[in-house]
């Protein structure tokens, strides 16, 4: 493997920054854009409809995913139908949970059944992606967010969790995997060995995608090259 091409994964850009999403449009291997309420706001986004719509003007031909962010179901529901008119190619993401932790998946199923394309997202443990695959089940495509990368945050390995959730999705064609919030190059593989639908990238692990494959011995006789470069470069003097 030597290249982001030669993998099966779809590889989403997760972002919220115009000119790398537009820039990433032009790869290929890019196949979809995700983005979320704390990305937007790190990127300085103060129009959320402008800021959408003015991507989804530029990039029309690839899945985006815009997240509502209303707390109570009633309001969620109205985001989502405002969102979910604004593209053809708009996924709507509702989290899986509101704040109090109250399951969203009676609105899922509800939007899903009125033809709302959505992507669920935050979930980490099996039963919400078992009561979010039935909530789901039968509708439009859509999408299941289960962040791997949180789960492996807390000592747990997600590729044993990940491979269970594929298989709880299997009897729904519908649906697709998504690998969220992956910490390094590494995740992009696991998840593309487990035959995971969809992995969601950040720019900072997309630049590291040059070292997809690369030579060991190489690798190594770089960074020694590096170690050396800077303590020159620092006039260390012992």
């Amino acid at each position: 493997m030597k290249s982001l091409t030669d993998l099966k994964i779809k590889i989403f850009a997760d972002g919220a920054d115009k000119a790398a999403m537009l820039e990433l449009h032009a790869q290929s291997h890019i196949r979809g854009f995700t983005t979320n309420p704390t990305l937007m706001r790190k990127a300085g986004i103060t129009d959320y409809e402008a800021f959408a719509r003015d991507i989804l003007e530029a990039i029309p031909d690839r899945p985006i995913s815009f997240e509502v962010f209303a707390d109570d179901c009633a309001e969620m529901e109205r985001h989502a139908r405002k969102i979910a008119a604004w593209g053809a190619n708009v996924y709507v993401k509702i989290p899986v949970t509101n704040t109090k932790g109250e399951s969203t998946a009676g609105l899922v199923r509800h939007l899903a059944q009125s033809g709302v394309k959505l992507n669920v997202t935050a979930l980490l443990p099996l039963v919400q992606v078992r009561e979010i695959g039935a909530a789901l089940a039968g509708g439009p495509p859509a999408c299941i967010s289960v962040f791997a990368g949180r789960i492996a945050d807390t000592g747990v390995d997600p590729l044993p969790l990940m491979a269970e959730a594929l298989e709880i999705i299997k009897p729904y064609p519908n649906i697709e995997l998504i690998w969220a919030s992956p910490r390094e190059l590494l995740n992009i593989v696991q998840a593309n060995a487990i035959g995971c639908h969809i992995i969601t990238v950040t720019n900072d692990i997309l630049q590291k995608a040059a070292l997809l494959g690369k030579d060991l011995n190489e690798y190594s006789l770089d960074t020694v090259k590096m170690f050396h470069h800077d303590a020159a470069k620092s006039g260390f003097v012992l």
